[in-house]
């Protein structure tokens, strides 16, 4: 068996120690088991005189040791299935980690520490946090994370006493990464705008906008924080995201009113684009002839009619042009 130094040891050590077949050693125990049965029919059927008292002596302890020795032999007994390990301890001293797939048997005196290696899904509810521009907004996130170094899941942080308390060691992990999540989640979206009202640059980063540069970001820095776990995180995204309910009514008007604006300005630049098509065409088909006090008057009526939210009422005009 490969023997190292804790102080030494910073990652996952292949287990080197000796492993057997599971069947095989329960063969072993009951082959034992039978012995002892054996030895104690023999003691019981003849007298010391008979085998000799040296004898005697020996199957009566040898009857004992092979009946503690049987039972003991079957605690090594162990199941691992595909995207499990097992972290060796021997009296407090770390022996690497097995990670075979099978029904094998170890030293029973080893301490078995299962942990998945599966990817597991976390759903952190939305917390409040204040964007860059100092609004209260509510972010949550989903994210997809797998232990990627025992020893590190086990040693490198305090999940014994979770664990001792029959919650689980990936309950231990788990939580860690929830606590881990939120601080990196406030973090990131610290970093950002919820969105572009009132940012001159079209083109910057918002939280609304971002999409994979902002859950890229997510994810590179719950893996700093989540390394000294020998935790992977494997997809992060943000699946929640919306203005905090004290400035919610207010940030909507606010986007109604933005929206509105928006609208004007499409309405103005069409109805000015229809007034030049309309003196253009009165020109070229000549229809009239206008002077510039007369375009003047039909440019004001025509963009109060087309820009009106709604419809112009029409008053004829029964006399001259000048009336």
């Amino acid at each position: 068996m490969k023997t190292h130094s804790d102080s030494k040891i910073t990652k996952d050590t292949p287990f080197q120690g000796l492993a057997c077949n599971g069947f095989l050693m329960i063969f072993v125990s009951i082959l034992l088991f039978a012995a002892a049965v054996f030895f104690v029919y023999i003691t019981d059927t003849y007298e010391p005189e008979v085998i000799g008292s040296a004898v005697y002596g020996i199957l009566c302890t040898s009857a004992i040791l092979l009946f503690i020795i049987s039972p003991v032999l079957l605690i090594g007994l162990m199941i691992l299935e595909p995207n499990q390990a097992r972290a060796m301890v021997f009296f407090g001293k770390y022996r690497g980690t097995f990670s075979h797939t099978g029904f094998f048997w170890v030293n029973p005196f080893y301490s078995k520490r299962k942990v998945s290696l599966r990817a597991r899904n976390i759903n952190v509810d939305p917390i409040k946090v204040n964007d860059r521009n100092g609004n209260p907004i509510l972010v949550g996130l989903i994210l997809v994370w797998k232990v990627e170094d025992v020893y590190k899941a086990i040693f490198e942080i305090d999940t014994q006493n979770i664990a001792a308390s029959k919650a689980g060691i990936m309950t231990a992990l788990e939580s860690f990464v929830r606590v881990q999540s939120d601080a990196a989640l406030r973090q990131v979206a610290g970093n950002y705008a919820y969105d572009n009202l009132g940012i001159e640059q079209g083109d910057t980063i918002t939280l609304r906008s971002g999409g994979d540069t902002i859950n890229s970001e997510l994810v590179e820095k719950l893996n700093e924080r989540l390394e000294m776990a020998g935790i992977s995180v494997l997809e992060a995204r943000i699946n929640y995201l919306a203005y905090a309910p004290e400035i919610a009514a207010v940030m909507l008007r606010r986007q109604q009113a933005e929206a509105i604006i928006s609208a004007r300005e499409k309405i103005v630049e069409g109805a000015v684009s229809m007034v030049q098509m309309a003196l253009k065409e009165i020109d070229d088909k000549d229809i009239v002839e206008l002077d510039e006090a007369k375009k003047a008057a039909m440019v004001s009526n025509l963009l109060v009619v087309l820009c009106a939210d709604e419809s112009a009422q029409p008053v004829l005009n029964t006399g001259s042009l000048y009336q």
